[in-house]
């Protein structure tokens, strides 16, 4: 996990434990940094009405998205910055990388571009004539 995100998580889970100390609940915590109110595993109810909440205060429309454009964004991101295709289908938990390439196609035509291009300086064009006899 990048460091960035262990320190917010690492901050997140301190910031509750003092709000818990704070309002006098002594319950021991489930240990859970994402959890409901009464610190209980997520459904995807929740998640769902969460991510809603988060977009209206975004000014987005909250209708046109789902926590499952977070994956998709994810893989783009990779595929944009040269991420190969065998790592991206790894990190997503795909067990190889024809679902990646299958679902994800649009986020990953850089990628292959630049494997196109590569291609194209290892093996340079030659003036050649074709013909089939």
């Amino acid at each position: 996990m990048p460091a960035r995100a262990v320190k917010a998580l690492r901050q997140l889970s301190e910031a509750q434990d003092e709000v818990r100390t704070a309002s006098g609940n002594m319950r021991k915590s489930a240990g859970l940094v994402f959890c409901t109110k009464t610190d209980t595993s997520l459904s995807a109810t929740n998640v769902r009405r969460d991510f809603r909440k988060v977009l209206d205060r975004a000014g987005l429309v909250s209708a046109e998205w789902t926590p499952r454009e977070l994956r998709h964004s994810f893989v783009s991101i990779l595929s944009d910055s040269g991420i190969p295709i065998e790592d991206i289908s790894r990190l997503v938990g795909h067990a190889n990388t024809v679902v990646t390439e299958t679902v994800y196609r649009f986020q990953l035509r850089p990628v292959l571009l630049e494997g196109a291009e590569a291609m194209d300086g290892i093996f340079p064009a030659q003036e050649e004539t074709w013909s089939l006899t």
